[in-house]
């Protein structure tokens, strides 16, 4: 199994970027992915989660971000995306992609696979 996150960078405060995960060796398509971020000297947070269902996906956003990032993914290139705009100094951390098969509900935290991380970094 392998999750491989990419797209991190520095950039400036109302600024936009966008994270991929690129996913192999477990069932992509009928898993929940998510993303979680992690500043230095914090605890590891959710971001924002897709579920697979019936006919399409279900998504999931911490407060946070509601309104200002963007989770999708292409279940025929095994990948998840994290578009965020309008990106303030408080997002910078490591985000982590991570994929639970059993696609329960972010909630519960059942995540069976995480990358390595990549970092973004928002500043002026």
């Amino acid at each position: 199994v392998q999750l491989v996150e990419s797209g991190g960078g520095l950039v400036q405060p109302g600024g936009s970027l966008r994270l991929s995960c690129a996913a192999s060796g477990f069932a992509f398509s009928s898993s929940a992915l998510s993303w979680f971020r992690q500043a230095p000297g914090k605890e590891r947070q959710f971001v924002a989660g897709i579920r697979a269902i019936r006919g399409g996906s279900s998504t999931y956003y911490a407060d946070s971000v509601k309104g200002r990032f963007t989770i999708s993914r292409d279940n025929a290139k095994n990948t998840v995306d994290l578009q965020m705009n309008i990106l303030k100094p408080e997002d910078s951390a490591v985000y982590y992609c991570a994929a639970d098969p059993a696609n329960r509900p972010p909630a519960w935290n059942q995540f069976n696979y995480w990358g390595q991380g990549t970092q973004v970094t928002v500043s002026s």
